[in-house]
């Protein structure tokens, strides 16, 4: 494409100066007809070219719209980009008809707030037969974050070369942490007086208080988890925190249930409605059935 560009820019140049000859007066030692020739041979030489400018724009154009169309679906920018091609034929394989280059590329860009800076090395071996190609080498720098789930997963994919588990699962990771954000931040809003973020606005646990029961809470947090594939899944654990007497008096064992009791919400009802149908609960009568006595306990299990 960089070939094309400049080969389109010199186009452009030509057709400069070609306006410029026709508005400018010939000078006193040349005859029109002279210029007239000179001018027609010019622009019979130059239209092919002129031709293939037109057709260079309308590609490149429609790249751009591609690239544009990509990065608001993927989320993901890049900003800049390089690539250097080296030629590893050895005279053995120019007598095969074995061709071996190495191309080194080296990337920047971001997924919404997540930046990272690539560079890898494609080895193509190409034969009478085929094309083949291979990632030799992967190298991922990122931005500091306060995910920490992303940097066991980018180890994981230098190690397998995976360019495109990096791309697919970057863009699911960081869909989740988008939606987690809005999800929290609308409870918060809703239930400012029984909801509260720990961790500011980007928090992955969100703590839910009963107003007329001091010291009782439950704690949702909020995890999210790349698996070995780079598969994106969200992780759900809820705590309780209420004081000792109110368990003692537990007679139905309600608090030592609830985390197995909200999985179930979980599968019947979704994140969203789950979660409000927990605050709710609490916020309303829920807690009345405890008093307020003794020491807090906390306990929990995964969701």
């Amino acid at each position: 494409m960089d070939s094309q560009l400049a080969e389109a820019h010199a186009l452009e140049g030509e057709i400069t100066a070609l306006r410029r000859a026709c508005v400018e007066p010939p000078a006193p030692r040349e005859g029109s007809s002279r210029v007239r020739k000179s001018f027609q041979e010019k622009c019979q030489s130059n239209s092919e070219g002129w031709e293939l400018s037109k057709d260079l724009r309308r590609r490149l154009g429609h790249l751009e719209s591609e690239l544009q169309f990509l990065s608001t679906l993927t989320g993901i920018s890049i900003r800049n980009y390089s690539k250097k091609t080296e030629d590893l034929t050895s005279t053995e394989m120019t007598e095969k008809n074995i061709k071996k280059v190495l191309q080194r590329h080296r990337l920047s860009g971001n997924c919404h707030m997540i930046t990272f800076q690539l560079e890898f090395q494609i080895l193509e071996i190409q034969n009478k037969e085929s094309l083949s190609s291979v990632i030799t080498d992967l190298s991922i720098i990122m931005e500091p974050t306060e995910y920490s789930e992303l940097s066991e997963f980018v180890s994981r994919v230098e190690e397998r070369r995976d360019l495109f588990m990096f791309f697919r699962s970057l863009h699911f990771f960081v869909g989740w942490c988008e939606y987690r954000k809005r999800t929290f931040k609308r409870f918060k809003e809703k239930y400012p007086e029984a909801v509260h973020l720990p961790e500011g606005a980007s928090s992955s646990c969100m703590g839910i208080r009963s107003p007329r029961q001091p010291g009782f809470e439950l704690v949702i947090v909020w995890r999210i988890q790349i698996d070995e594939e780079g598969k994106v899944l969200p992780k759900l654990d809820l705590l309780t925190k209420v004081p000792l007497r109110a368990l003692e008096l537990d007679k139905k064992r309600v608090i030592e249930t609830a985390p197995l009791s909200f999985r179930t919400l979980l599968g019947v009802l979704g994140i969203e409605a789950a979660l409000e149908s927990l605050i709710k609960s609490l916020h309303t009568d829920g807690s009345s059935e405890f008093p307020n006595s003794g020491q807090p306990h906390v306990g929990g299990r995964g969701v």
